[in-house]
């Protein structure tokens, strides 16, 4: 068979590679240069570099060989030297590798011990050893031991060292042999020395046991004895190119050198193959941290485990893996990384990767660049430290409480903390199936079996019947034993399938409906490739809102995640070509489950759902594993020179490259292999044409960093992939902050009426946690010295220490070392420096991480649209950058650098309330400026004003502003503290400007504001402009607008106002000089009332369909409000009470058509027209005019009398216009205002005070609005205490 046929073919057969790795005699011995490789060490515990000695065959076309990647992998710590008196037991490992196209190869390794034959090997340890002992135990060494571990010889310092011993050193060469016998010590005269040597297969499909079995058996054959029936070149060959893979859903049987071994494929309805045991990682980890460790993976945090034991490694990272089904772990994926490779501990995105731990190394020891979003399993030790803020798995107590179930059914205890026994194969027996000779006999009734098998078959009856099932007399092993091995494989088979079945249940439940808000709107695949930056694939509002709120916070941010987005993209991409494998297989599931529900839709928000299907899986692998369905070819003798190869006990042959580089295509077997293989389907799916070219496409698109690339250690390419990392960063940034963008403007249209809104504050917060954790992945790219888990706070303490006390430290709110800026008004802005904001993070609470401070300070700045501002500041010591990173770190590439800052600038554009909607809890000075019209502002001087503040999270209470009086001091309790201060509170009055500090726990987004006055001093009214409210620490500034007077016998009377907030500046410094004065004045609800009463000769010119259509726009806010996510829903006073409002609009609709002013005196209010109606219909009652008519006394109408009465008799002095603003609030949450409407419409003082045409005498506009306004019944409508304080209904 030619070389080109072998390749074509190697797809579908069981084993793509064999390899040998050891030692090389001819190159001699290599110091491995790895960190913890210390000098100090003795040289028999010294690591050297290994080399793949022989591999066959050479190359696959699907499947190339990397030679380097597979020694480092089979011998991560190198070469190991041992002596007799050391444990020489072999061990097992395993690791995988993948490829490029998202492929992957899985390699197994039987490691042992050969004795070491070549003299100069031999000759060079014990001169290693020698110069070991001079240097550390020769009297100077002992007088300066810093010195020689300093030193740190190389090779060539090694040689010298050796040529220059000569007689002064006779007597400490002497004192070598005193060391002999204790550990370390080697002496050829007395010892032998072992190497050790790595036995690999490397397999398409995870056989696992399989692979072990073979392996074991062929170092058995090599230490047994006797020599093997075969050469074992036969055996290597026929697992190479004559066992296929079992088809889907079959096993099959085939064999090594001792005897038969198994292995099964899962059927195409089954879950994909995976028998890496979960039963030893839920016992070492516990279940608790299983599913703990899976939430991580599914986050795509950056995942590391740590244990002695590299099968541990590879264990829980396979197991985590296939949990994940029917995603995808789409990042770096090294589950054995070993030390040449721990550069790439420094990479900036997510990863899942497993490190060994060193013998007495502590997780302290560890210098990791990134921790902040870093999972770190501790195996070992049984312990998992998540992320900080990690979200719960959905219905995680229930799913525990299932797998739980499932582990005791298998006598595993679910609190994990348990040992797995390491997996060394010992001199093991054969794998001898209790349906063996079953087996061998139907092989001879299929004429399967040869003269000299049969010979075989019957002396191995014979030898049955003489043992009487008891043991096998060469091997002293008991047959039972054998069983109950084949029962523990057979038990954790059954095992790991039940405990998959019960995830993927669960992932099912979860997703079932995912289909639906799949968006496909791309006419073909070449246009949805060439514009998939751009485009939306899923509705995540729409999902999340079908969610319970319980699994909000893990949903959001999960679909965020580049599994769950390659998952939607397969999903569109099926369109046009075939679905992959995984994502075919879970919606066959689905379809299936929606059959046996009979089809309900509501399985989205349907109660936990257990596991129904764990009997029939386990069944269908046990059937498969009791008996084989398939044969494959013998081992036979093959086409070889005789006399190489013989047999030495304890050495592995040399073997003949010519019989094993390629198949051997004899008569005998050709056609039973041809058959084999065309029962086998192609390992992956063809597509056709320019189908399969595009997804092929989207895959390389979807996967930047090649896999090969990373396991390549050369430093040119090292270089080269941190130079993708800085490019992938940056590529991030940019898609991260445009989407913040998008979203972020999309919910600013939301609140200006001109579009629904497509994200929740949940959203938003997602979208920001992902950018700290961009940053602190960028930050910590390349960072060589840290302090705390936070790389980027690292680098801030270190800014703050380089920075000395060049800044004094806070006195004041007032006056706290910030910039200040004074403006024409008066007025004075303060910005808060970066050390600034840094001081005031970390004496905000005693409670937050170094993450949490981290955190903080990005919510912070971004709110305060300082965030690019400060990054710039801190990256401008250069000298700081060089000493705290590596060359190869992003924040030393200034290109890059100014290009991520760039990005980060455009989040400038929009607002965010990020910081003060997190943190609650903390303690925020507030400066209060009340602006009074400037012809007047001369009486601002002799009135003695008081505020009262109110946010979405309280308010400030009354903060009186005594008059004439400069400072004032309040005592302010901080929230969740112990720390009780007294704040000075300054006061001044300047230019008829009156502006004072205070400060009191976060109000959150100020949304009123009560002003008001006592009526006292020499002039005690005035005419308000605005009120504006400055937060001293995020730099928002409120304008409440007011434009009416504050004082009796002036306007409509009121000493006290309720002012409508308006977020007027996030505190973006270029724009802060325009709005720190008295602001350009905007339209505000009674402003807008004051210019229709101006004129009004014009109230007739007001359209009756522009104000019915204001009262529809009006309650329609209203009704959006209520239907929006809790997250989303906007402030409800501003919709009552603010611009186009409900108190707005219905004012102006009870101001259309008064026929003229003389029944109101010089200025209208409505509140006139609604107390002379209650009157009238008061005295009407009493009269008995109402008798007979639609007015008959009622419960509406002695509703609407008490109302008024009470809102007449309360304390408050809130004027004509308060008093209608509370009595429209108090309708509308009594659900009375639609009731009252008609009473007033029906009134006969109003066809004495309106025009025939006034909407208030149209009867179907009143009924109209009657309809509008009783719609809002059926909202449970809570109003702020500022609006209804003092009313007693």
């Amino acid at each position: 068979m030619s070389a080109a046929a072998t390749g074509s073919s190697a797809s579908c057969r069981f084993a793509h590679y064999f390899v040998v790795c050891g030692l090389d005699t001819e190159t001699g011995l290599e110091p491995d240069d790895g960190p913890g490789e210390g000098f100090e060490q003795s040289p028999i515990r010294r690591s050297f570099k290994s080399k793949v000695l022989v591999h066959y065959p050479e190359n696959t076309d699907r499947n190339p060989f990397n030679k380097d990647a597979v020694n480092m992998l089979c011998m991560p710590r190198g070469l190991s030297f041992h002596t007799q008196a050391d444990k020489l037991d072999p061990q097992f490992h395993s690791f995988t590798i993948a490829f490029d196209d998202g492929t992957r190869s899985y390699g197994f390794v039987h490691t042992f011990y050969e004795k070491v034959t070549s003299p100069q090997i031999n000759t060079a340890m014990q001169t290693l050893y020698q110069m070991h002992h001079v240097e550390h135990h020769s009297p100077s060494s002992a007088s300066s031991p810093s010195t020689s571990s300093a030193s740190s010889p190389s090779t060539s310092s090694m040689d010298s060292l050796a040529s220059s011993l000569d007689e002064s050193d006779a007597e400490s060469l002497a004192g070598v042999s005193g060391c002999l016998g204790c550990v370390g010590s080697f002496d050829p005269a007395r010892d032998t020395l072992y190497v050790s040597k790595a036995l690999c297969l490397i397999t398409p499909l995870p056989f696992l046991q399989a692979s072990r079995h073979f392996l074991a058996q062929l170092h058995q054959a090599v230490t047994s004895e006797t020599a093997p029936p075969l050469p074992l070149e036969s055996y290597i060959h026929n697992i190479l190119y004559e066992v296929p893979l079992p088809p889907p859903g079959r096993s099959l049987r085939f064999h090594g050198v001792q005897g038969p071994i198994l292995c099964q494929r899962p059927g195409p309805g089954e879950l994909p193959l995976g028998e890496y045991p979960l039963g030893d990682a839920f016992s070492l980890l516990g279940v608790e941290n299983m599913v703990k460790l899976l939430t991580c993976a599914l986050l795509e945090t950056q995942v590391l485990l740590y244990s002695q034991d590299y099968q541990r490694l590879m264990t829980v990272a396979e197991g985590i893996s296939t949990l994940l089904f029917p995603f995808q772990w789409q990042h770096i994926y090294l589950p054995i990384v070993s030390t040449p490779l721990h550069h790439l501990l420094d990479a900036p995105v997510p990863f899942l990767m497993g490190i060994q731990r060193r013998d007495g190394a502590q997780r302290s020891s560890l210098h990791l660049p990134h921790e902040a979003n870093l999972c770190f399993v501790d195996i070992d030790n049984h312990c998992v430290e998540a992320p900080e803020d990690l979200p719960p798995f959905p219905d995680k107590t229930e799913l525990i409480q299932d797998i739980s179930e499932v582990l005791l059914q298998f006598g595993i205890p679910p609190q994990g903390g348990g040992t797995t026994k390491l997996i060394t194969t010992s001199p093991a027996s054969p794998r001898l199936s209790s349906l063996v000779l079953e087996d061998l006999m139907e092989d001879r009734r299929n004429g399967n079996l040869g003269g000299e098998e049969l010979a075989v078959l019957e002396r191995l009856q014979a030898l049955a019947k003489r043992c009487g099932g008891g043991k096998i007399s060469d091997g002293g092993k008991m047959l039972g034993h054998v069983f109950e091995e084949e029962e523990e494989e057979l038990k954790a088979a059954k095992l790991n399938i039940q405990l998959r079945e019960v995830f993927a249940v669960r992932f099912a439940a979860m997703f079932g409906r995912y289909e639906e808000f799949v968006i496909h709107s791309a006419l073909d695949l070449d246009s949805w490739l060439s514009n998939r930056e751009g485009t939306i694939s899923f509705d995540k509002s729409s999902f999340l809102s079908a969610q319970p709120a319980a699994h909000l916070q893990f949903f959001s941010r999960f679909l965020e995640t580049s599994m769950f987005s390659s998952f939607v993209d397969g999903k569109v991409i099926s369109r046009w070509a075939d679905r992959e494998p995984l994502q075919q297989l879970f919606d066959s599931r689905l379809e299936r489950e929606r059959l046996y529900d009979g089809g309900d839709g509501e399985s989205c928000s349907c109660p936990y759902r257990k596991c129904t299907a764990l009997f029939e899986s386990a069944q269908a692998i046990e059937h498969r594993l009791l008996k084989a369905d398939h044969t494959a070819i013998h081992p036979h003798l093959l086409d070889m020179r005789i006399g190489q190869g013989r047999h030495h006990p304890g050495y592995f042959p040399k073997l003949q490259a010519e019989v094993l580089s390629q198949a051997q295509n004899t008569n005998k077997w050709s056609g039973r292999v041809t058959a084999s293989r065309r029962s086998e389907p192609r390992r992956t799916t063809d597509h056709s044409g320019v189908d399969n070219e595009l997804r092929q496409k989207h895959t390389f698109v979807r996967k930047t960093l090649r896999h090969s690339k990373l396991l390549n250690t050369s430093p040119q390419v090292v270089t080269e992939t941190h130079r993708e990392f800085v490019d992938g960063l940056l590529s991030e940034c940019r898609l991260k902050t445009k989407r913040m963008l998008m979203e972020r403007m999309g919910k600013e249209s939301a609140e200006l009426g001109q579009g629904e809104a497509n994200i929740t504050g949940l959203q938003e917060n997602t979208l920001i946690h992902g950018l700290c954790d961009l940053l602190e992945r960028t930050w910590g790219h390349g960072l060589q010295i840290k302090q705390g888990k936070s790389a980027l706070w690292s680098h801030l303490l270190h800014y703050q220490a380089a920075q000395g006390k060049t800044e004094a430290p806070a006195e004041s709110p007032g006056s706290n070392g910030s910039e200040q800026k004074t403006f024409d008004d008066g007025t004075l802005l303060l910005r808060r420096s970066l050390i600034q904001d840094m001081r005031f993070i970390q004496t905000m609470s005693d409670g937050l991480s170094d993450v949490g401070q981290a955190r903080a300070w990005i919510h912070l700045a971004l709110e305060k649209k300082m965030l690019s501002q400060h990054l710039k500041e801190l990256l401008s010591n250069q000298e700081l950058l060089r000493q705290l990173y590596k060359p190869y770190a992003f924040l030393l590439y200034e290109e890059e650098r100014e290009q991520f800052l760039f990005h980060l600038l455009s989040l400038n554009t929009v607002d965010y309330l990020c910081f003060t909607r997190v943190f609650t809890s903390i303690c925020i000075p507030y400066r209060v400026v009340i602006v009074p019209m400037k012809k007047l502002s001369i009486a601002m001087a002799t009135v003695n004003p008081w505020v009262c503040v109110s946010g979405e999270m309280g308010d400030s209470g009354v903060r009186q502003i005594p008059k004439n009086t400069q400072e004032v001091f309040f005592q302010v309790c901080i929230l969740y503290s112990e720390i009780t201060a007294t704040h000075t509170v300054q006061g001044c009055c300047n230019s008829g400007l009156c502006f004072f500090y205070f400060q009191c726990k976060n109000l959150g987004r100020l949304s009123t504001l009560q002003l008001g006055q006592e009526n006292s001093g020499l002039l005690a009214k005035c005419l308000i402009d605005c009120v504006m409210v400055y937060n001293e620490i995020t730099g928002h500034i409120y304008k409440f607008p007011c434009g009416r007077w504050l004082g009796k016998g002036v306007g409509d009377g009121s000493l006290e106002r309720v002012l409508i907030g308006q977020l007027v500046s996030p505190g973006a410094e270029e724009d802060a000089g325009k709005l720190t004065g008295t602001p350009p004045e905007l339209a505000s609800p009674s402003q807008s009332v004051r210019t229709v009463l101006g004129s009004l000769g014009s109230r007739s010119r007001m359209l009756s369909v522009e104000v019915q259509e204001d009262m529809r726009e009006a309650a329609n806010n209203l009704v959006k409000h209520f239907h929006k996510p809790e997250q989303e829903k906007g402030n409800l006073t501003v919709l009552l009470c603010g611009e186009g409002g409900l108190v707005l609009s219905l004012e102006k609709f009870l101001l259309h058509g008064f026929r003229s002013t003389r029944l109101f005196q010089r200025n209208v209010f409505v509140w006139d027209f609604v107390e002379k109606a209650v009157v009238s219909m008061e005295t009407a009652d009493q009269m008995g005019d109402l008798h007979g008519s639609t007015l008959t006394k009622s419960p509406p109408c002695d509703s609407l009398c008490r109302y008024v009465t009470a809102i007449n008799a309360s304390p408050r002095n809130i004027g004509k216009e308060g008093k209608f603003q509370l009595f429209v609030c108090l309708g509308i949450r009594d659900r009375l205002l639609s009731r009252w409407l008609p009473l007033l419409a029906e009134c006969p003082l109003t066809a004495r005070t309106y025009e025939d045409g006034a909407l208030l005498r149209d009867r179907a506009a009143v009924h109209s609005l009657s309809r509008i306004l009783h719609t809002l019944n059926e909202f449970t409508i809570t109003l702020e205490m500022a609006l209804v304080k003092g009313v007693d209904i």
